[in-house]
C-alpha cells in the first residue's frame, strides 16, 4: 500500500521560513519523480516544485528563488524548503510521487501565511 504523508504546515507570519516533509512508504522511492503540489481556496491545484530521479529540480515562478526542493532516499522522503513566505502563498500543500502512468498523492498540509 502507497502511503505519502506531508508534515510540517502550520501559520507563520509573512517573510518567515517552514519546511513541509513528505515521506513515502509502498514505492521504490528513488526512481520516483516528486512534486509539491498547492491548492488555494477557489483555485484549482498548481504545481510548485518538482525533484526527478536523477536531482534535477523544476520550479514554478511565483516561487523561484524561496522555495527549495530536496529528497533523501535513504530515508524516502522529499521535503520543501519555503522562505520568505507571503500571504500568497497560503494554500494546501500536496506531495506528489510520479512513475510512468502511476501517480500517488498524500493527504495535504496545510500552510497559512499571516499579513
Amino acid at each position: 500500500q502507497v502511503q505519502l504523508v506531508e508534515s510540517g504546515g502550520g501559520l507563520v507570519q509573512g517573510g518567515g521560513s517552514l519546511r513541509l516533509s513528505c515521506a513515502a512508504s509502498g514505492i521504490i522511492f528513488s526512481i520516483h519523480a516528486m512534486g509539491w503540489y498547492r491548492q488555494a481556496p477557489g483555485k484549482q491545484r498548481e504545481s510548485v516544485a518538482v525533484i526527478f530521479s536523477g536531482g534535477s529540480t523544476k520550479y514554478a515562478d511565483s516561487v523561484k528563488g524561496r522555495f527549495t526542493i530536496s529528497r533523501d532516499n535513504a530515508k524516502n522522503t522529499v521535503y520543501l524548503q519555503m522562505n520568505s513566505l507571503k500571504p500568497e502563498d497560503t494554500a494546501v500543500y500536496y506531495c506528489n510521487g510520479v512513475r510512468g502512468p502511476n501517480i500517488y498523492w498524500g493527504q495535504g498540509t496545510q500552510v497559512t501565511v499571516s499579513s
